[in-house]
C-alpha cells in the first residue's frame, strides 16, 4: 500500500503467498468463480471451498459456541494474543480436540492442548522466506532440530497421510513443495495475476538449494526478477487502472466515560517478542523490563492516588489485570500504555489482551487493541515481597506474582491480600534445600528478610514488607553469579545492599551489554560523558541495536539535571 510494511510478522509476505489466510487461496487468488475453479483445476481437487473461512476471532467465537469441534493451532498463541482472553481460553477449553504445533512445550495455549506436536524454529528449517520488498531468499537451517522436532510441512504431510490423503501429500523435500507452489503461481496467469514465480518452477534440488535472493515477479526461467513493479503504468485489473478504495473512518466502538475513564493502548517494549514464549526465557532479555506495567501520566495517578512502582488493577468490561506503576509524562492525560507480552505462564492476571473487547475491522478481522475504555484503581495487598531462588517456585504463591528469569536465579515478585502468619515456615516450604539461614524479622513493621547458603553460595532469599518500597534487586542478583561468598557480602545480604567498596550497577539499562543504570549515572557525573556516543564509546553501551539510545539521551538529561536523585529513579 505504500513503501513501508505495516506487517511485524516475520515472513509475512510468503504467508500470503501460499494462502495462509483464512480469506485467500493459495498463490494471491481469492474466492472468485475463477480462482476457485483454477486452483481446483490445478490440483485436481474433487471439492475446494467456495468462500473464506473465520478469520481469527471468528473462528474462536465458533469454537465457544460448538460449531467447531476441533482446531489445529500452528506457531502461535492465541491464549495470550488475542483479545479478550478469557473468553479464548473458555473456547479452548470446551473444544473436543485441541492440537498445537509449537517449539516450546509450556504456553498459555498448550496448557489446554489434548495433543502436542514438537515444531522446528527458524534456525532448523530449510525453506524459503519473503521479505517486504518481495524478495524471496532462500533460508537454510544451522541447527539440527533438538528431539523429535520437525518442520511444519513434514508434519502436516504425515497427519495428512494418517487420515487417508497420502496420494495428494507425496512431499519429501521443500524444493518439491516450492516447485509446486512456483507452477501454481504461474498456472494460467498470462500476466493477469501480481504474483507469479512461474519462472522457478524448473529448479531441481541443487538449483533451487542455490537459489541467490530474487523478487517476484519471476514470470520466466531467464528472469532476473522485478525489481521495482508498475513502471509502465499498467495495474493488475482488467482496465489496467488503478482502483482507489474510498475508506470512511469509523470511531472506535466504546469512548472512554464513568465507569471506565482511561483509554488503553497496548503494544510492544524493546526487549520482548510477542508473548515472550522464548524470549521470556532469556535473562538479557528479563532484566530491563521485569514485570507487567502500566504507564500513567504522573497527574492522572495522583487523581487516583497511585505511586510509582505501585500496583494497579486495570479493568474494562471484559477483564481485569494487576500491573506495575510506571508514572510517565510523555503518556497523554486520560491514556495509558500496557505491554503485551505477559501471561499466565510469567504472571498471575497479567494478560492484557483480558481487557479489549472482541471488535474487529469489518474488512481485516484486526481487533481494536489501541482504544478500550479501562478503569484503573489502586490495588493494596497486605504485603509485598520479592524471592530470588537458583530453583524456580510455584507459580500460584501469591496473588501478585511474577516470574522473572535471571543469570543463575529466578526472581519473583510477589504480593497477597492475606496475612501470612509463619514466614520462616513459607520460606521453608517454598525455597526448600540444605545449608544455613540467615534470618531477620520485624513483626511490628511486618518486614522479613531471609538467606539459604550452602557451602558458602547464595541458594535463595526472601525479603517482605507492608509497601511496595523494598530494596533494590540487583546486587542480590549480582551474588548468585559468585561460588563463594566472602565476610563483607555475608553480612551485607540481609540489607541488600554492598558492604563498603562494594558495587551495584543498578537495573540493566543496555540489554546488549549488561550496562547498568547505576555504572551509567558514574560515567555521566565522574566521567563527563554526555552524549550517547561517548558512553557507547567507553562503555558499549547503544552501539550493537541501538534501541536503548533513547534511554540514554533521557538518562543524560535527567542526571544533569538532577544528579542527586537520578539513581534512585525508579531502581528495581
Amino acid at each position: 500500500m505504500g513503501p513501508f510494511s505495516l506487517t511485524g510478522q516475520p515472513n509475512a509476505m510468503g504467508g500470503r503467498e501460499v494462502g495462509g489466510l483464512a480469506t485467500t487461496l493459495a498463490a494471491h487468488m481469492d474466492f472468485d468463480d475463477g480462482d476457485c475453479t483454477r486452483v481446483q483445476r490445478f490440483w485436481r481437487a474433487p471439492t475446494i471451498a467456495r468462500r473464506p473461512g473465520l478469520k481469527a476471532v471468528e473462528l474462536f467465537e465458533a469454537i465457544e459456541a460448538g460449531r467447531i469441534k476441533a482446531v489445529w493451532i500452528m506457531a502461535t498463541n492465541p491464549a495470550v494474543s488475542l483479545p479478550a482472553t478469557g473468553r479464548v481460553n473458555r473456547a479452548l477449553a470446551r473444544c473436543d480436540r485441541v492440537v498445537v504445533s509449537d517449539c516450546v512445550r509450556r504456553t498459555d495455549t498448550t496448557a489446554h492442548a489434548h495433543l502436542l506436536l514438537p515444531a522446528a524454529t527458524w534456525g532448523e528449517k530449510d525453506g524459503t522466506t519473503t521479505n517486504s520488498e518481495r524478495r524471496i531468499s532462500r533460508q537454510r537451517p544451522f541447527l539440527r532440530p533438538p528431539g523429535e522436532a520437525r518442520p511444519d510441512w513434514w508434519i502436516i504431510t504425515q497427519v495428512a497421510r494418517r487420515m487417508g490423503f497420502g496420494d495428494h501429500f507425496p512431499y519429501t523435500s521443500p524444493a518439491q513443495i516450492f516447485r509446486e507452489h512456483a507452477r501454481l503461481s504461474g498456472f494460467e496467469n498470462n500476466g493477469t495475476r501480481a504474483f507469479d514465480i512461474g519462472g522457478l518452477a524448473h529448479l531441481d534440488d541443487p538449483a533451487y538449494d542455490a537459489l541467490a535472493p530474487i523478487q517476484w515477479p519471476v514470470p520466466e526461467a531467464a528472469h532476473r526478477g522485478t525489481a521495482r513493479m508498475f513502471t509502465g503504468r499498467a495495474f493488475y485489473t482488467p482496465s489496467g487502472r488503478a482502483r482507489f478504495v474510498p475508506v470512511v473512518p469509523r470511531p472506535p466502538a466504546a469512548a472512554p466515560s464513568p465507569p471506565y475513564p482511561f483509554q488503553l493502548n497496548t503494544g510492544r517494549i524493546r526487549d520482548q517478542w510477542h508473548t515472550m514464549t522464548r524470549t521470556g526465557t532469556v535473562a538479557r532479555l528479563t532484566a530491563h523490563i521485569a514485570e507487567p506495567r502500566v504507564e500513567i501520566h504522573p497527574d492522572d495517578a495522583a487523581d487516583i492516588d497511585l505511586a510509582d512502582g505501585a500496583l494497579a488493577r486495570l479493568s474494562s468490561t471484559t477483564g481485569a489485570m494487576l500491573a506495575r506503576v510506571h508514572l510517565a509524562d510523555s503518556q497523554l492525560p486520560k491514556t495509558v500504555f500496557v505491554p503485551i507480552h505477559w501471561s499466565d505462564r510469567f504472571a498471575t492476571e497479567a494478560r492484557v489482551n483480558a481487557l479489549v473487547p472482541p471488535v474487529t475491522d469489518p474488512l481485516s478481522g484486526e481487533p481494536e487493541f489501541k482504544q478500550t475504555p479501562i478503569a484503573v484503581a489502586p490495588f493494596r495487598p497486605v504485603w509485598h515481597g520479592f524471592a530470588l531462588s537458583r530453583t524456580p517456585l510455584e507459580s500460584s504463591v501469591a496473588d501478585y506474582c511474577v516470574r522473572i528469569r535471571g543469570r543463575h536465579f529466578w526472581r519473583y515478585e510477589l504480593a497477597g491480600e492475606g496475612e501470612r502468619g509463619d514466614w520462616a515456615a513459607w520460606c521453608r516450604a517454598h525455597l526448600p534445600g540444605g545449608g544455613a539461614w540467615l534470618e531477620y524479622e520485624d513483626r511490628g513493621a511486618h518486614r522479613y528478610r531471609a538467606a539459604r547458603l550452602l557451602d558458602g553460595r547464595l541458594q535463595a532469599c526472601l525479603f517482605v514488607g507492608p509497601t511496595h518500597d523494598l530494596p533494590t534487586r540487583t546486587w542480590l542478583a549480582q551474588l548468585f553469579a559468585e561460588t563463594e561468598l566472602d565476610g563483607g557480602a555475608r553480612a551485607s545480604l540481609l540489607t541488600a545492599r554492598p558492604p563498603a567498596g562494594g558495587s551495584d550497577v543498578g537495573p540493566t539499562l543496555c540489554s546488549c551489554f549488561g550496562v547498568g543504570r547505576n555504572t551509567l549515572i558514574a560515567a555521566i557525573e565522574h566521567d563527563g560523558l554526555t552524549t550517547p556516543e561517548a558512553i557507547g564509546a567507553a562503555l558499549h553501551a547503544g552501539t550493537n541495536c541501538g534501541s536503548c539510545i533513547p534511554e540514554l539521551r533521557t538518562l543524560i538529561d535527567e542526571t544533569l539535571r538532577h544528579p542527586a536523585t537520578a539513581p534512585a529513579t525508579r531502581a528495581r
